[in-house]
Order: structure tokens, then sequence, then C-alpha cells
């Protein structure tokens, strides 16, 4: 029987693991297919607090692991393929080990929907990027493309403009699915060009040069074409990593866990949710770690009463 039982190595479940652990519960953290989470994707992150010259991604999640361990957190490298969450304890199943519980944290994070090329996961972090938020400053003075056609195409394209100088929104339909707001800002932004009824085919350029251009097919004529650009931002949207858990904790329509306001608590006592999997707004390391730490804290308290 555990105290906690941690579903995710990302920033929100490595935080709730060293909180957790320095309140002496002795978690258990179950590092997932992707141990430490999307960051391990990442090159350079500049924007975590503490860091002056920034620090890479695997780096980050490195010292935050080794952080959590120090303090007496258990970390299995496999992944959770079931849980029953409807009674107590809660039974959490991975590998061929089943563990009981007294609470759970969920931190199982988000995947970016991804176009699905090969080159385009070869080059991810060497010019190919899912989040114009963590990665757009490094491309002041350069041109580059945006792929996606909904809302967050256009916030990404629209953000990415104060650094490029120009953004090419790539998109297979010809109408955007963008709300109408989103859609004037872009359209008015003299630095944001459109092209339509386009697919990406392949990403040009290697780990050494970067991105250096993209090769597009009209999906109509089946034409194809080239265009330069030193960058590829993907923006057709994430998807939450709940599939597990569907059935038993309240989701929304998307799929991400409802968590209660101001709170890291879902609809079952003793189990918390933090992280990507509940925060499709800000999506931000920091603000995972953030969660992440809410979440232990809380289950502490919850065990206590």
């Amino acid at each position: 029987m555990r105290n906690m039982v941690i579903i995710g190595s990302g920033p929100a479940g490595l935080t709730a693991a060293v909180y957790a652990a320095r309140a002496n519960l002795q978690p258990l953290l179950i590092e997932g297919k992707e141990p430490g989470g999307q960051l391990t994707l990442t090159t350079l992150v500049e924007n975590y607090p503490g860091f002056a010259d920034g620090i890479m991604g695997p780096d980050l999640m490195d010292a935050m692991r080794k952080q959590a361990q120090r303090f007496g957190a258990e970390l299995v490298n496999s992944h959770v393929h079931a849980v029953k969450l409807k009674e107590h304890p809660f039974r959490v199943y991975y590998g061929d080990q089943e563990v009981q519980t007294k609470t759970v944290v969920i931190s199982t994070g988000s995947s970016a929907k991804l176009i699905g090329l090969e080159t385009e996961l070869q080059l991810m972090g060497h010019g190919v990027s899912t989040c114009a938020t963590c990665d757009g400053f490094f491309y002041r003075g350069k041109e580059i493309a945006v792929v996606g056609g909904g809302d967050s195409a256009m916030e990404e394209a629209t953000f990415l403009t104060k650094f490029a100088t120009n953004v090419s929104v790539i998109h297979r339909r010809d109408v955007l699915r963008a709300s109408k707001i989103m859609q004037d800002r872009a359209m008015k932004n003299p630095k944001i060009h459109f092209t339509y009824n386009t697919v990406v085919e392949e990403v040009l350029g290697t780990k050494q040069t970067g991105v250096t251009g993209l090769k597009l097919r009209n999906v109509r004529s089946r034409d194809l074409s080239e265009l330069r650009v030193d960058g590829l931002f993907v923006a057709i949207g994430h998807n939450p990593n709940t599939e597990i858990f569907k059935g038993q904790i309240d989701l929304d329509e998307r799929g991400y866990i409802k968590t209660q306001p101001d709170s890291t608590r879902t609809n079952i006592p003793g189990v918390f949710a933090c992280g990507d999997v509940q925060d499709p707004v800000f999506r931000q390391a920091i603000t995972a770690a953030g969660s992440g730490c809410m979440a232990a804290m809380e289950a502490e308290r919850w065990l206590e009463h």
C-alpha cells in the first residue's frame, strides 16, 4: 500500500514527487512512455525561471528527476496501462505489477498532434516546434511557417510576427476553422500570409543546418512547390493523455481532466490532476510545475484528514 502514486514524469509529476517526498510520503512515480515529458523534445529552454542562460530541456528534466530521488521518491521506468479509481484503495497497473495506493496524482500531460512526417520528427527541436511561446524568440529576423487553421494556429502565427520577418500559414482546406476575431487579427497583420488547400509533404534540412524549407503539395491541383523557411511551427492541436481514465473520471469534451476551481482535485476524492493533462490553456513547464506542487500539497492534506 502506497501513500501516493504519481503517473507521469514531466515538470508536473516530478514537482509533485519533490513535494510529496519532502513531506515524507514516499511517493512512487511511474515515468510513462516519454520520461521527462514534452520538454525532452525541446532543445534550449529560456523561459524557465532561475536559468539566466537557459537550459537544455532534457537537462532540466534530469535535474528535476535527481532532486525528487534525493528526497526519497521512487521512480520506475514503465508506463501505466490501467487504473481502478472507482474503489478505495485505488489500483494502478504497470508492466505486470499492480500497486495499491491511498492517493493518485495524474500528470500524464498532453501530446502535440503532428503532421506525421518522418522529417518532421527528425528535425523536432532543430527548426520544427509545437510551441511558439517556447521557441519563437529563436526566429528573430527569420522566415517561418505555421501549419494549422484553428485558433491556436492564428494565435501562434500572430505571436511569431513579433520576431519573424514573414509568417506563412499553411492550411489544408480553403477556409479557416479559427474564430472570426482570431482570423481578423491574423489577416490584418501585414507579416502573415495564407496558403490554402495545401499540405506539407516534407520538411527540408538537417540537424546541422536546421530547417531550410518545406516541400508543399496543393491538394486540389496536386502541384508540388517549395517554400524557403527557417522554421516550422505545427499548430494543429493537442491530445490530452487520458485514454486509460475514460469512464472513471470527469473529462471535458476535448478529453482534458476536469479539476475544481483553484485546485487540482478531480471529481474523485483522493485523485488529483496537474499539468497539461488538465490545462489546455497555458501548457508551460512553469505552470505545470506549479500545479504539481499544488497536487502534492492537496494530496498531503487529504491524507491527513
